[in-house]
């Protein structure tokens, strides 16, 4: 067991041992183990898309929206994915890059880029595994909405306990 550094507080408490992994309790560790089972689940999935369409998890995605929607712009890519505009852009990029898809000034307003699916692009998305959007945007969006939000709530409480960089949740966990 490890000891914190014993600095007195405000109301001169002296903070106790930091607990171990052993030490966290059963409910604890029980939400652990499903936490572990999300993430390796996910993770699993992103591996099998890499193995066997060749990009990245975020990457298929995009390709799956470009592919149902041809004309698609960068902003509206970035509405669809839930992420930041310069992450999208960036994602474009890299699949520009790639020769797996287009972006053509040819609406009618030609100051917007519409991006267009290329033939290697469909390829890719055929070798793909589903879901194209990924195994936890799928779940989330199967589940109820009284569980959603209260699965929202919960979340919130965690996320505050961490303490986590709020700008972490526009970043695509497949990138």
């Amino acid at each position: 067991m490890t000891n914190r550094t014993s600095r007195g507080t405000a109301s001169g408490a002296v903070p106790g041992p930091e607990p171990t992994d052993s030490d966290i309790g059963e409910p604890a560790a029980r939400v652990l183990r499903r936490f572990r089972l999300v993430f390796n689940a996910v993770k699993t999935h992103f591996q099998q898309v890499e193995k066997r369409a060749g990009v990245g998890g975020a990457q298929l995605w995009a390709l799956s929206l470009v592919r149902a929607r041809p004309g698609l712009g960068v902003s509206e890519l970035a509405r669809a994915m839930d992420v930041h505009q310069s992450t999208a852009s960036n994602l474009v990029r890299t699949l520009a890059e790639r020769a797996l898809i287009v972006g053509e000034k040819n609406g009618p307003d030609r100051r917007t880029v519409q991006l267009r699916l290329l033939p290697a692009g469909a390829a890719v998305l055929r070798k793909a595994p589903g879901p194209l959007s990924g195994v936890l945007p799928q779940a989330l969006a199967s589940l109820d909405a009284k569980t959603l939000a209260r699965l929202d709530a919960d979340l919130a409480k965690l996320i505050t306990a961490l303490d986590a960089d709020e700008r972490a949740a526009n970043i695509p966990l497949g990138q």
